[in-house]
């Protein structure tokens, strides 16, 4: 099957040399039904072959990578001198790797929901996952998120917290000031407190260590929503050319953000089944996990219709939304549904430099339902918030109300 990605006989004879061809050619055979390019498909064939040399040569079975193994091989790449594998990307090559593990772990590339940062990992990290799950019944996605927060201070420490004092931490968090806003500030310093507490309670580290990780001062009410005119929002919804698969989805993915005030990871986890087309409603599960029955309108129900009919790519998965690019599985996280809107901001002329493009549209909505005369209880409904003080920020969206209660400024009497 390698014949399929490589046309030169002598590559495929190099390849065909190395030891584990067989598992070469099967994955091979599953990245060619999982609708593969020739480019992308040869380049994940190229890195599993490195991969295959080097536990060969380290006297690895390919049945015993584990996330310790994985770490070596890391490492073994900044210094990596292997004959034939040279002139490769390494976050390519990385990207390969975990694809490769992936199929050996028997997931299948189009459907599994895998975590580039996550798939290279420590075991101390995996431990602190597994307490998180079982004691603060935590969600993947903030997984995630944490594991992107502390990626850097994860690599410093390479399984020995014991590094981890009063002084790194307070130095890890200054640093995290000069190279950061005040809200990764924040994010960072709530993971990083989260990591030290498992390490207290598995007695890597001293007792009240988390202590010495600064509060953050944050005030909810500082600032005002960023939002569209409601003419800014129709030039984004037109931005996608839906003659295009590509198209069709993004018109979708938008009408969501922008009619319905979702949030980009409702639209992540959107499933089929949570779409009755007979009563018309759309079945959202937000941050806080509870369902909750949306009405699906007619713009809304058009514009995903024609995305499943016309643009959706034939895959496994029951995501209602999936990459236009093979492999064809769910959005990685939020962080794509919120690239696609940006990208729809910027073809439509619109700012663009905002963090959380998707975000932007749903304050949009919320913003347009203020101007119409709904009241913050009323959009605290559509945008499912648990306490309307989540809501009282778009008060100060409405400047003519304000205008309203605002006091004239004293006049100073001259001296």
């Amino acid at each position: 099957m390698l014949e399929h990605f490589f046309h030169w006989p002598p590559q495929i004879a190099r390849l065909r040399s190395n030891t584990g061809v067989e598992l070469l050619d099967g994955f091979a055979d599953h990245l060619s039904q999982c609708g593969y390019s020739r480019s992308q498909g040869s380049r994940h064939l190229r890195a599993a072959a490195h991969l295959l040399h080097w536990l060969d040569g380290s006297g690895v079975a390919p049945s015993e990578i584990e996330p310790a193994v994985m770490g070596q091989f890391v490492r073994h790449l900044q210094r990596c001198r292997c004959a034939g594998f040279a002139g490769m990307h390494r976050d390519k090559l990385l990207r390969g790797v975990r694809a490769f593990t992936a199929y050996l772990e028997g997931r299948a590339l189009c459907t599994a929901r895998h975590n580039a940062e996550n798939a290279v990992t420590s075991v101390l990290w995996e431990r602190f996952c597994r307490w998180m799950r079982e004691h603060r019944g935590i969600s993947e996605r903030t997984l995630r998120d944490y594991r992107h927060r502390l990626r850097h201070l994860l690599t410093d420490l390479d399984d020995e917290p014991r590094k981890l004092d009063v002084a790194y931490l307070r130095r890890f968090t200054l640093e995290l000031g000069r190279n950061g806003g005040n809200a990764v500030v924040k994010s960072t310093t709530t993971a990083l407190r989260q990591f030290v507490r498992f390490l207290v309670t598995e007695g890597q580290c001293p007792s009240g260590l988390e202590e010495a990780i600064p509060n953050i001062a944050y005030w909810r009410l500082s600032t005002l929503p960023r939002y569209l005119l409601p003419e800014e929002v129709e030039h984004v919804l037109a931005s996608p050319d839906t003659r295009t698969p590509v198209g069709k989805r993004d018109r979708a993915i938008l009408l969501l953000l922008a009619r319905m005030g979702l949030r980009a990871g409702d639209v992540v986890q959107l499933r089929l089944a949570d779409i009755d087309w007979r009563a018309a409603t759309l079945s959202v599960s937000g941050k806080n996990r509870r369902q909750t029955l949306l009405p699906l309108t007619q713009e809304v129900g058009d514009g995903i219709v024609d995305y499943l009919l016309h643009g959706r790519p034939p895959t496994p998965s029951d995501c209602v939304f999936v990459r236009a690019i093979a492999p064809f599985r769910p959005f990685r996280d939020a962080r794509g549904v919120s690239d696609v809107a940006k990208l729809a901001l910027r073809r439509a002329g619109v700012d663009a430099r905002v963090h959380g493009a998707a975000h932007v549209l749903r304050h949009s909505a919320a913003s347009s339902m203020l101007r119409q005369g709904a009241s913050l209880q009323e959009i605290a409904t559509v945008l499912r918030h648990q306490s309307v003080v989540s809501t009282q920020i778009y008060a100060k969206v409405d400047v003519l109300a304000l205008r309203e209660l605002a006091q004239p400024w004293p006049e100073v009497l001259p001296c």
